[in-house]
């Protein structure tokens, strides 16, 4: 130990000169080098300020992590549905025992009677409850001209009736109610496609047709000899296939697939008018692409 401690001359000073340094950049640390400009002065206005905004931030985050209730027909509520709405298990017990029946929910009151679910939940939940079109506006049925023509009209055969696939402007200015301008209309209409209509349904896009007019087209018209198109099966047709049918665009294709699932498959092409933002007034011309 002691060989440890004994030191020359030489390195006695540079110990001495070591400490000396140590303590002088000490004193400078303490006393020389002033840091009060580098810290940031404690404003509490500001600092409360942002505490309010840290504060909305998170109330915000916390509103935004809430599950959000969408638009949806309360006849295909399911089990999981209703309890993220606030549901009982009788109360959608309730709802699928009368659905089981064939029998469909068409207004907020008819949900409530069904179901028996308190004022306050139905307040709550009733905004979002979206039914098909045919239910919230009804058309009313056709009266008056058209009904009196049909009565007095001798109804064709279809041998008697002339192929509207090679009809002529002259032959379909022949109906009441076809002039010039809507006859040259059915046929420039027709020869958008190669091989002509596939089915006279299709005549409800052609501008200026009424349901009336149409009507009395078909009494002397029909299609003998459609287009061939490309049938899809309904309950198996993915996404990429359903866009190719007229009037069927991707967010459509994505509602029928889920409500597809949510029915396990559907049992008539019709089923389609409960799909979410179904054109329900272009459904005949659709239900030429599809079979099941």
């Amino acid at each position: 130990m002691k060989s440890h401690f004994q030191f020359t001359n030489k390195q006695r000073s540079g110990i001495f000169l070591l400490l000396l340094i140590i303590v002088a950049l000490q004193c400078f640390y303490l006393y020389g080098f002033n840091f009060s400009k580098d810290l940031v002065p404690n404003n509490e206005d500001e600092l409360n300020i942002f505490k309010k905004e840290l504060d909305s931030l998170r109330l915000i985050e916390i509103e935004n992590s809430k599950p959000k209730i969408y638009p949806f027909n309360p006849n295909y509520i399911t089990d999981y549905k209703g309890y993220t709405l606030g549901m009982t298990n009788e109360e959608i017990d309730r709802l699928h025992k009368f659905r089981a029946t064939n029998q469909w929910v068409n207004s907020s009151k008819d949900f409530q009677k069904v179901t028996e679910v308190s004022d306050s939940l139905l307040t709550k939940i009733s905004p979002y409850f979206k039914f098909p079109e045919w239910v919230t506006n009804p058309k009313p049925k056709s009266q008056g001209y058209s009904n009196s023509y049909s009565s007095s009209k001798t109804l064709k055969t279809y041998a008697q009736k002339i192929d509207l696939n090679i009809a002529t402007a002259i032959q379909l200015k022949k109906v009441y109610g076809v002039g010039e301008k809507l006859s040259e209309r059915i046929i420039v209409y027709r020869n958008k496609f190669k091989g002509g209509f596939v089915s006279e349904a299709q005549l409800i896009d052609v501008y200026g047709l009424t349901t009336e007019v149409i009507e009395r087209i078909k009494n002397d018209f029909t299609v003998k000899t459609p287009r061939v198109i490309k049938k899809y099966n309904l309950n198996t047709a993915t996404r990429d296939e359903l866009v190719t049918i007229q009037y069927i665009d991707y967010e459509i294709a994505k509602n029928i697939i889920e409500e597809r699932t949510l029915r396990s498959g559907f049992k008539k092409l019709n089923d389609l008018t409960k799909v979410e933002d179904f054109p329900i007034n272009k459904i005949e011309i659709i239900k030429l692409y599809l079979h099941l």
